[in-house]
């Protein structure tokens, strides 16, 4: 799936009116769809973690702060890139925040030319790692639709464990692995064995 820039949404967190507004139209007029919130738990109730994004976020809020929000954004398994703002910035919170993903941080005021220089670069990244992305949703989605028991067995044969290693294993029987393994080429769309490795590494799993 080929995407512009126009398909990427910038997302922009700011508990301040005034930053929100020239934000977003300064952005707007470098040809991006823009998404305005005042709190990290609106910007939480509104976000689609399908569609690419990047994510402009202001260090201190009321209730959620930036760094929460990142680390509920982690928990949720996205990928989302974040350029943090703050006019508070100082070594240890920008720290944390590069060491838990932050793509940048930029400290207020700060030049809006930059701030769109970085924009751009992250921009390109998404959209280059996004048939990539697209993939691995594919796969664990696919994943999620295996029963338990189908985990286990999938976990073994991309580890190379015959059905009669695998059986021995887990305690059942090599015919109850086979029918375990054809439901899981099924499930998984997967024609042989090093497709369905494939895919493990795509999604993360191996």
């Amino acid at each position: 799936m080929k995407l512009n820039k126009q398909a990427v949404t910038i997302y922009i967190v700011d508990d301040e009116f005034p930053i929100r507004d020239s934000l977003s139209m300064l952005i707007e007029l470098a040809g991006f769809n823009v998404e305005s919130y005042e709190s990290a738990q609106v910007f939480l109730e509104h976000f689609k973690p399908e569609q690419p994004g990047c994510l402009v976020l202001d260090m201190r809020m009321p209730y959620m702060d930036g760094l929460e929000l990142q680390t509920e954004l982690a928990q949720r398994c996205s990928d989302l890139p974040i350029i943090f703002m703050s006019g508070h910035g100082d070594v240890p919170i920008s720290a944390k925040a590069f060491r838990a993903g932050a793509v940048d941080f930029i400290e207020k005021p700060f030049d809006n030319q930059l701030l769109l220089e970085r924009i751009h670069e992250v921009v390109d990244k998404v959209l280059l790692a996004w048939p990539a992305v697209l993939e691995k949703r594919q796969v664990l989605e696919r994943y999620a639709s295996l029963t338990c028991r189908e985990k286990e067995v999938f976990l073994l044969i991309i580890h190379n464990y015959s059905s009669k290693h695998a059986a021995k294993s887990l305690n059942i029987s090599n015919r109850t692995v086979d029918v375990h393994r054809a439901s899981i080429m099924r499930k998984m769309q997967a024609d042989s064995l090093n497709s369905l490795i494939i895919m493990a590494v795509a999604g993360g799993i191996l």
